[in-house]
């Protein structure tokens, strides 16, 4: 058992291995920033024509501030430098030109003490022509809106941990999560050209790893150690901010608000990556789950299993069978009906042993059908057959399990089913009020097909 407390012990230190192993032992000189997200729809495309656009403020409106052990902090959830971020994006894309307004009152006055300092160096140079105008400012056509529009936090926490004679060690996580949304104005009429919103996850890790145990009569060892690692909240707002800049770029072309050069399969090419990866986010609830229609509208089970009889001798034997059937799945997929037929044995020990053919039609109830994992409820009728068709007994079931889809068109499940019989003959004795049952348990595949 201490060697089983030593190996999980370094499992959960290993765990998250890349931070605890990078931990910072000297200062760091300063570096460019970190590039958090690659384009991958508009890294191929280019615009006709930069859009001139315009950012007065892209600002955090949740007003949260951080969480904090104990007492009150004044430090706000998220970055207040979202406008300085927005039109770097926006820069990079090579799609907008950005325009200052978010400090447009600092570039009139500077302008201002430009035209001041000239009209006064021209009259000291006796300059009877005029001072020479400054060039007109740019104006925008488009005007970018929208802001941080929220911060959820503890989205999701969890953890896990084990100790043993002294030694153990831990593992926790919690998940924030922030939403944006980003508009586009046309500054000639006022309509909002296109509204893109996007979320972003922020993790937080830790993880720890201690030993307390006296090794000698008074004599205690006292080992701990961990490390933790939370995702800035800087790169998470750039890298959603990036993302929705170039879902604004790919809506407008697809919108025909601006055009890009290329040729039309190039754009085509762009334009479907991007409707698939949007299907697949549609698809994607919240905590990752993937809601989709994982299964055909047929299927083919095959199931081996083993019977325990529980009749009216003791000592039921624990025997085997499997079975061959055909399942098709309504509309909504929560619901389907089968058949199956196989082959069963049941037996109490050194006195009755018997094969049976049986046949089945059961209703089936999935939980969770559009999720890799989803229990499901069955019921139905049957019955059994022996080997030489000479009597046959009804019977109802029910059961339930587990199913896992690893695969569009396989799934694999446990099961556990209990038959009951309509008579006490099945072993040849009567003995009681109650009627022969039998009990099934067994893992099936299951191969859909048709859509």
């Amino acid at each position: 058992m201490r060697k089983i407390g030593i190996v999980i012990s370094i499992a959960f230190l290993f765990s998250s291995c890349g931070a605890y192993f990078n931990q910072p032992s000297k200062k760091q000189a300063a570096r460019f920033g970190e590039e958090v997200y690659t384009s991958e729809y508009i890294k191929d495309i280019t615009p006709v024509e930069p859009i001139v656009v315009g950012v007065y403020k892209f600002r955090d409106q949740t007003g949260q501030y951080k969480q904090v052990e104990s007492g009150i902090s004044y430090s706000t959830a998220v970055t207040q430098g979202a406008t300085t971020i927005l039109i770097k994006a926006l820069e990079d894309s090579k799609w907008f030109v950005p325009i200052e307004r978010e400090n447009i009152s600092n570039l009139l006055n500077e302008r201002q003490i430009i035209r001041s300092t000239r009209q006064e160096e021209s009259k000291k140079e006796g300059n009877t022509e005029g001072v020479k105008p400054l060039a007109p400012l740019l104006f925008a056509g488009v005007i970018l809106e929208g802001g941080i529009v929220s911060y959820d936090s503890n989205i999701i926490t969890g953890g896990a941990g084990a100790r043993y004679f002294g030694a153990g060690a831990s593992t926790q996580y919690r998940q924030d999560r922030i939403t944006i949304y980003l508009r586009a104005v046309s500054t000639s009429s006022g309509k909002i050209l296109k509204t893109v919103y996007v979320s972003k996850t922020i993790l937080s890790q830790a993880i720890d790893v201690n030993l307390f145990r006296f090794v000698k009569l008074k004599r205690l060892l006292e080992i701990e150690t961990g490390v933790s690692r939370n995702e800035p909240g800087q790169l998470v707002v750039k890298e959603a901010i990036e993302k929705a800049v170039e879902s604004l770029i790919i809506e407008g072309i697809k919108d025909r608000i601006w055009q890009a050069r290329e040729e039309k399969f190039v754009i085509e090419r762009a334009l479907a990556s991007y409707e698939n990866e949007k299907k697949e986010s549609l698809e994607t609830k919240l905590f990752e789950r993937k809601l989709i229609n994982r299964r055909g509208k047929h299927a083919i089970c095959i199931a081996p299993f083993t019977t325990y009889f529980d009749g009216d001798y003791s000592n039921s034997n624990i025997d085997f069978g499997g079975q061959i059937g055909f399942k098709h799945f309504f509309n909504d997929s929560k619901f389907n009906v089968g058949l199956s037929a196989g082959l069963l044995t049941l037996s109490s020990e050194k006195v009755f042993k018997q094969d049976f053919l049986l046949s089945d039609i059961n209703l089936e109830y999935l939980l969770l059908p559009k999720d890799k994992i989803t229990p499901f409820l069955y019921g139905g009728g049957g019955g059994l057959t022996n080997d030489d068709f000479s009597a046959f007994e009804f019977k109802i079931q029910y059961g339930g399990g587990i199913e896992y889809i690893p695969t569009k068109n396989i799934g694999i499940r446990l099961f556990v089913e209990q038959n009951i019989l309509f008579t006490d003959e099945i072993d040849t004795k009567i003995f009681g009020s109650h009627d022969d049952l039998y009990w099934r348990y067994g893992v099936g595949l299951t191969f859909f097909v048709g859509n």
